[in-house]
């Protein structure tokens, strides 16, 4: 009872009451009423993205409150960053979200479907036809369009030895990117990191182990994909050798530090032989620890925490190269890429913790003191980083999205590899299919599979649109040719080559991918459409 928004009374002959807390206080909706605001407030969100989609797409400008500019047309990160007051506008972008974390592509069409889903149900609303009713024929037509996607679905070969076809699909993906002036080497380093730590039989990537660094200065074209860690750290004493091959990495979590006492007990020096008993104590501990490192047979020393100067003097003085303050997640991917282990204590370091590379060096940018580390040739060459350029900092940032949206694709593809064509070619085959099933149906719900089947054109209409083609001609004429020659690979020609035949193209999606943009758009329709009342504080108070 407490999220009742009252009490109960009793007047003097008992009969209940309820006393409705700061009643004048409140705004409400209810009804049709506050249905039609939700869904003008999700078409108005749909219509924002609907000029990203697509490989004519443009792109949005965003500034956030302090100050800062982000150039995408990610829908996930322009979603995240829109910044929506409206609780139905918030529930579209947490729709855009769990698409991005659910596949990682598709975040902008899922969005516009929403969109058109919820535009077609406020016609079937003016007709008079209830909000439920209209709803469960939603969910009846998305079943009916996702069978129609496994049913035009084609298998696709995914072969290590042979990426050009995954290369071709990672060209699509970034080809709607600020990239795509270097989409092709782009897509080939995509598709080489996911090959790199995919595990083919079991179907499994772990993203854990693909590591993306930016860099800005330099073109876009210096982008590569190394084979091993980058960490953005040097190392930790100018006069340390910049190149070590055949390394022993010995990874430490402790500080080379001498023992701080641990109790509440504190230390008093009180004359200058103290003094000097201490420093040659700390100067002693120094020297044991280096010694512990250098016993395992380590050549390299890499240290979540610092050191200070009298400890770097001695790391020089004993010839052990060692960098300071490399964060938790990098050491980690140290560990998993050179075999190494964590050693939290030096008491605990053996030569057969020690990781191995064949190869450290530090890298310079242009003429600034820009320096990263590389580690490569390491035992576990699963891990792999890829290193990204650009102008300034909203490319690498842009550029850094668009990679990942490639990998994702990719990823998604050796999950489940089967696949429909895009350029809006599968969103008109279900469209046929469910407009087909609606014929057959004798009870209301035929009116909420045609609306359905509208709302799906809404994709083909839109990248028609941004594509600079006529919509409605565009769409009919793909209409007729998929029914006339039974055709589901014909979509919207957005390059303008003169051939809609997708396949031509390699125009792409994965599978898996569709069927969650169509069902996610469903399910957050349905739950807007159960919505009948909404309160909320007035704005004035």
């Amino acid at each position: 009872m407490s999220a009742f928004p009252g009490t109960f009374a009793f007047d003097e002959y008992g009969r209940p009451f309820i006393i409705l807390r700061e009643q004048e206080k409140q705004k409400r909706i209810t009804g049709t009423d506050a249905i039609k605001s939700h869904i003008l407030a999700a078409r108005q969100i749909a219509s924002t993205l609907k000029t990203s989609l697509g490989p004519k797409g443009l792109d949005k400008i965003m500034v956030s409150g302090d100050g800062d500019v982000t150039v995408t047309n990610d829908g996930a990160t322009i979603m995240k960053m829109m910044e929506v007051d409206h609780e139905i506008g918030k529930l579209m972008v947490q729709l855009s979200q769990s698409q991005d974390d659910e596949i990682g592509d598709g975040t902008t069409g899922v969005v516009v479907l929403a969109g058109a889903l919820l535009e077609q149900a406020e016609g079937l609303i003016d007709r008079g036809i209830h909000p439920i009713r209209i709803a469960d024929g939603f969910e009846l037509a998305a079943q009916c369009a996702v069978k129609q996607l496994e049913a035009i679905a084609v298998p696709f070969p995914i072969d290590p030895q042979n990426k050009e076809p995954l290369v071709q699909i990672a060209m699509t993906t970034l080809g709607s990117k600020i990239v795509n002036k270097c989409h092709r080497q782009m897509a080939e380093m995509a598709v080489d990191a996911v090959l790199n730590v995919a595990d083919i039989e079991k179907k499994d990537v772990n993203f854990e182990l693909i590591k993306i660094e930016t860099k800005v200065g330099g073109r876009m074209e210096d982008s590569v994909l190394v084979k091993g860690v980058v960490v953005d750290k040097t190392m930790s004493h100018a006069q340390m050798p910049k190149t070590l091959r055949d390394v022993k990495l010995a990874i430490l979590t402790c500080p080379f530090e001498p023992p701080k006492p641990k109790t509440k007990h504190k230390l008093d020096v009180t004359s200058a032989e103290d003094y000097r008993a201490l420093r040659e104590y700390e100067q002693e501990k120094f020297v044991e620890m280096v010694k512990m490192v250098k016993d395992a047979g380590a050549t390299l020393a890499i240290c979540q925490w610092g050191f200070d100067d009298e400890a770097n003097h001695l790391l020089l003085q004993h010839e052990l190269p060692a960098v300071r303050w490399v964060g938790g997640p990098e050491i980690e991917l140290i560990a998993i890429a050179t075999g190494g282990r964590i050693v939290p204590r030096f008491e605990e370091l053996t030569a057969d913790k020690l990781g191995s590379a064949g190869l450290v060096r530090e890298i310079s940018f242009g003429t600034s003191k820009d320096k990263m580390l590389i580690i490569e040739e390491c035992l576990n060459s699963k891990a792999v980083t890829i290193l990204l350029r650009g102008g300034n900092a909203m490319i690498t940032a842009e550029a850094k999205r668009s990679i990942h949206d490639a990998l994702c694709v990719v990823r998604s593809l050796v999950k489940d590899s089967r696949i429909v064509y895009g350029g809006g070619a599968s969103e008109i085959s279900c469209s046929l299919a469910v407009a087909k099933q609606a014929d057959q149906l004798s009870t209301l719900e035929q009116y909420a599979f045609r609306s359905f089947a509208v709302a799906l054109e809404s994709i083909p209409l839109a990248l028609a649109e941004n594509s600079g083609l006529h919509p409605i001609e565009t769409l009919s004429e793909l209409k007729s040719r998929q029914v006339a020659e039974n055709c589901p690979n014909l979509g919207v020609d957005c390059m303008l080559t003169g051939d809609s035949d997708m396949k031509k193209h390699n125009v792409v999606e994965s599978l898996h991918s569709k069927k969650q943009q169509i069902l996610l758009a469903t399910q957050l329709v349905k739950m807007i459409l159960k919505i009948d009342d909404v309160r909320s504080k007035n704005q004035n108070d």
